[in-house]
């Protein structure tokens, strides 16, 4: 029996099935080469150069579907278009950080080869996934940014607070030794005094009377510190204590006071006063003496408000101008620390021809 030999193709045969082995090289060879080129340039992408290097992702990505360009828009932008493709950092559940519009492309499905769309799918997610890492990156910069400034601000408000309570100790200091120890020791030598040993009034001088003025001194010091109408009364009645006593020194005094049906928390309470006793204590210092001033406090409003304006001769034309009213004085620095506290803020400047005015405000809730 004859041997039979096998049908070999046609050259017709061979040469389709070459071209078309070559035409599916060259597109594995395409896929292969937009994956690598574009996993390079997205891992040595950073926060400076993440948009140049997704544009040109993007813009290679058209090329590879044969459309002339594409754009890369955030979450925000792509409301408008139809035909934006959602970037996703990871998997398909994950929600879009930005979308990809691809100028003749209205969707992954329109695509026609089944691996060129695989291809396009991995592509999306290598643009996710750095989207994502350096979007991280850069919130975690931001955090730490913040972080930092918070950590100076606070070394700063340290510094301020120990330099408020040392010269809080001065004033307190000075005021016990020119007040009360001097009342305190001419009381003493009157009571020693050889008259009222024998049971005699001294050149007329009343023991009783020195000591009920000691006493009214040493309540004027505790006052000062931290006055009970605040914690018995509330604010208000604090600051229509700061008023009269500005008001017995020769200032006239306008007050307007309004307050809400509940009281509001200690710590916001401390606070405002504080505010407050700064801002006289200012006013008595730079006012260059008696003067018009007005108390404002609406504590019924959302936010709550406190003005405190004076009309006197306010500050210099050369202590404006070095920087006074932009905040380089301790007692300012520490009025608006204590003011962001509670969420609140203060400003303050020169009044419009006179005098100087310091506004705080805050949250009705805190």
């Amino acid at each position: 029996m004859r041997d039979t030999l096998p049908l070999l193709p046609s050259d017709g045969e061979t040469i389709a099935e070459l071209r078309e082995l070559y035409r599916a090289a060259e597109s594995r060879a395409a896929r292969l080469r937009l994956l690598s080129v574009s996993a390079r340039e997205l891992a040595e992408a950073n926060s400076l150069t993440l948009d140049e290097v997704i544009e040109r992702c993007a813009q290679r990505l058209a090329f590879f579907v044969g459309c002339r360009s594409a754009v890369v828009l955030q979450v925000e932008a792509q409301a408008s278009n139809e035909n934006a493709i959602p970037i996703t950092a990871a998997g398909d559940d994950s929600k879009a950080i930005a979308w990809l519009v691809v100028d003749g492309l209205s969707g992954i499905d329109a695509i026609p080869d089944e691996e060129d769309r695989d291809a396009f799918r991995m592509e999306l997610d290598q643009l996710g996934l750095t989207i994502d890492r350096i979007t991280k990156d850069r919130e975690r910069g931001e955090l730490l940014s913040k972080l930092q400034e918070r950590e100076q601000t606070l070394g700063m408000l340290l510094d301020q607070i120990f330099t408020a309570q040392e010269e809080e100790r001065r004033r307190v200091s000075h005021e016990l030794h020119d007040g009360v120890a001097q009342t305190a020791t001419a009381l003493v030598r009157i009571l020693e005094s050889p008259a009222v040993v024998a049971g005699q009034v001294d050149g007329g001088v009343n023991p009783a009377e020195v000591a009920r003025s000691l006493v009214a001194e040493l309540r004027r010091v505790i006052a000062g510190l931290r006055p009970t109408l605040l914690d018995d009364l509330g604010l208000i009645s604090a600051l229509q204590a700061l008023a009269e006593n500005l008001a017995a020194e020769g200032y006239s005094v306008t007050q307007e006071f309004s307050q809400g049906d509940q009281r509001l928390a200690p710590v916001v309470e401390t606070a405002i006063f504080r505010v407050a006793q700064e801002a006289v204590a200012n006013i008595r210092k730079h006012a260059g003496g008696p003067c018009n001033v007005t108390l404002v406090a609406r504590l019924d409003t959302d936010p709550l408000l406190l003005m405190i304006e004076d009309e006197g001769v306010g500050p210099s034309d050369e202590t404006k101008i070095t920087g006074m009213l932009s905040g380089n004085s301790v007692g300012i620095e520490v009025m608006k620390e204590r003011m962001a506290s509670i969420g609140g803020s203060l400003d303050w400047g020169a009044g419009d021809e006179s005098g100087v005015f310091v506004k705080a405000s805050f949250p009705a809730q805190f």
